[in-house]
């Protein structure tokens, strides 16, 4: 029996495919031919509010994306060491390890050193923006979360030859 590891989860199929129509086909096609496939993306989602965690990964594996999860900072070290995530969102106010101290830790991890991270924070301040990237954060989504703005971050530092780094995008 092969291995599952407990806090992993997986796309969502497409519910829509057994709904369209002959003439979709073509351009479903296209989009499979894609040279980036997004399900080979693993997302690390940290936040200690298992709402936030739900639709946050909810959100992501709607596009694809594969999705495993931590409910603070010192679990998202544990779990970002045992998957390597392609990117991680990272709550800031959580107990325990709050996610500028487990970015700041990341950092020191030589296998996760260049791993995107986006703060999911309600502190937008310039202030906490700039500590915020003095740690290596990546980007920024202030809370309430805007998902059309999520969905852009994540994939701009998922692109092939992205630079991994929006500070500048907030």
């Amino acid at each position: 029996m092969e291995y599952k590891d407990p806090r992993a989860t997986t796309a969502l199929p497409n519910l829509d495919s057994q709904t369209e129509d002959a003439a979709s086909a073509p351009a479903r096609a296209s989009l499979r031919d894609e040279p980036e496939p997004v399900n080979r993306f693993l997302i690390l989602v940290v936040d200690d509010s298992a709402d936030n965690v739900a639709m946050l990964s909810l959100a992501l594996q709607q596009q694809g994306y594969r999705v495993v999860t931590a409910t603070n900072g010192e679990e998202a070290i544990s779990v970002a060491c045992c998957t390597s995530p392609n990117l991680i969102l990272m709550d800031i106010s959580m107990p325990r390890l709050d996610g500028l101290g487990a970015t700041r830790r990341l950092r020191e991890i030589e296998a996760l050193r260049n791993v995107p991270v986006i703060a999911v924070t309600a502190h937008g301040t310039e202030g906490f923006q700039r500590a915020a990237s003095d740690v290596g954060v990546s980007g920024f989504l202030t809370k309430p979360v805007d998902f059309d703005r999520l969905h852009l971050l994540v994939a701009r530092l998922l692109a092939p030859g992205g630079s991994g780094n929006l500070t500048g995008l907030s």
